[in-house]
């Protein structure tokens, strides 16, 4: 008889050895990036919108994950439903039958989106993308992609060629035959689509590197273009979805459109299985599946698992009766008003954007000339190395964890679990304050950083 698995044990053991383990057997540049910039901690437990580390201090999250943990960690309702389901010991994945939870979720997503029919449920946000443009591309016979600069859909194959980023795909070509416009230029979406062969145009409403929204009209007039060329719009969902912005689509926004394809994972997964869907008109997947020949032309080996299904339901029940999307926008318009009050207060701060609980705070030039020259120091080695000297003692000196919101970006973006509140804001107000006071003022601290910054950024070229 096997010895008894004991992960408490395990973790009581080893867990100490995390970042020697991930050195030696994962992403050996991870743990060395985490100890240069200072964010090697080791975090004990998380609950909510905080972490605790061993010695009992809190860390505000205005990351979520990546988005993932919308509702926050360990959400009671998400936790009770996967013990209920585990529990439930029920047939699950047996692949020849029909269960009842994925056409369950899907019936409530599909409650959320009135203009859409059917849903293929995958594993992340990769792959919901990678469903629309295999579905895109068959559904309208046409091969071709368009895509924004600057935007993320993904890392596998097809979502990395329509991923507006050179960082990410550079040394991975060829890749598929797509083509970037900028968000916003209409005149550049029509030129595409007069080639003929384009199959669809897949958008961010918000997008997530820099938080950009595109201008006001051009979702609809782009999806008015597309069908007149009998192409597709694509809405990438992934980060934006399920009450981040305010709305439970950031597409919703703007009156009037309604996407072929809508893209949905992160906040879907409650923080604990990873899942995606892609959602769509019912033409389109009677295309793809049109006989039942075709039955597994597109499938996923884990998609629809009953632990994935059952996390689904309980965030989109806890989405409904808890008001998360309102509170989202109200909390969201709190912390961004507030912030925009600081922009005539430092020089440093360009712009703060962003809807919902999804914001972006922009810095740029100073005016000065002392700050102007650390200023252009920095930009120098690399742009992007301020935003990261203001993410660092955010961290190490108030305990919020935020992130730049993208390679060469002087922006900070966040995205906290939609659960947050009046003293969450004024926590991450006063913090951040407090660090522009020190870019500002005579404190160098700040700037002996960035020339560890600068030195380092001067090594990896």
């Amino acid at each position: 008889m096997s010895k008894e698995f004991d992960l408490g044990r395990l973790l009581a053991e080893r867990g100490g050895e995390r970042y020697e383990l991930h050195a030696r057997h994962l992403n050996h540049q991870l743990p060395r990036m985490l100890r240069t910039i200072g964010f090697d901690k080791v975090y004990e437990r998380a609950e909510g919108a905080y972490f605790w580390d061993a010695d009992g201090n809190d860390y505000l999250d205005m990351l979520a994950g990546f988005g993932v943990m919308g509702l926050g960690r360990h959400h009671p309702v998400v936790r009770k439903a996967l013990h209920d389901v585990i529990d439930a010991s029920l047939a699950d994945l047996t692949r020849f039958d029909c269960a009842p939870l994925p056409g369950l979720l899907a019936e409530k997503l599909l409650a959320h989106s009135p203009h859409l029919d059917r849903v293929f449920f995958g594993n992340s946000g990769t792959e919901a993308v990678e469903t629309a443009l295999k579905f895109a591309r068959y559904a309208t016979g046409k091969p071709r992609i368009v895509y924004c600069t600057h935007a993320f859909h993904g890392l596998t194959t097809g979502s990395l060629s329509v991923n507006g980023e050179s960082g990410f795909r550079d040394g991975f070509a060829p890749l598929l035959p797509d083509t970037a416009i900028e968000l916003g230029d209409l005149a550049a979406l029509e030129r595409e689509l007069k080639r003929g062969d384009v199959a669809g145009f897949v958008v961010e409403p918000v997008q997530g590197k820099g938080v950009h929204e595109p201008p006001p009209g051009f979702l609809l007039a782009a999806q008015e273009l597309l069908h007149r060329h009998k192409a597709l719009l694509i809405a990438d969902e992934v980060q934006t979805g399920l009450g981040r912005t305010g709305a439970f689509y950031a597409y919703q926004h703007a009156e009037g459109v309604e996407p072929d394809l809508v893209c949905v994972a992160k906040t879907l997964s409650g923080g604990y299985v990873p899942v995606g869907a892609t959602l769509g008109k019912d033409w389109v997947f009677k295309k793809v599946y049109s006989s039942m020949d075709r039955v597994l032309v597109h499938s996923a080996s884990f998609g629809s698992n009953a632990q994935a299904m059952a996390a689904g339901l309980a965030v989109l029940a806890v989405l409904e009766d808890e008001d998360v999307i309102a509170n989202a926008r109200a909390t969201g318009e709190l912390l961004r008003t507030r912030l925009a009050a600081l922009v005539d207060r430092y020089e440093l701060l360009r712009e703060v954007r962003g809807r919902g609980l999804m914001i972006g705070i922009e810095f740029g030039r100073p005016s000065s000339l002392k700050l102007r020259s650390r200023w252009t120091m920095l930009q120098a080695a690399r742009k992007g190395l301020f935003a990261q000297m203001v993410v660092v003692p955010l961290l190490q000196r108030h305990r919020i964890l935020t992130q730049v919101s993208g390679d060469h970006l002087e922006v900070i973006k966040l995205i906290p679990p939609l659960i947050i509140g009046e003293a969450e804001v004024d926590r991450f107000v006063e913090a951040f304050t407090a660090v522009m006071d020190d870019a500002h003022g005579g404190s160098g601290l700040m700037w002996d950083f960035g020339r560890t910054l600068v030195k380092q950024a001067v090594g990896n070229r």
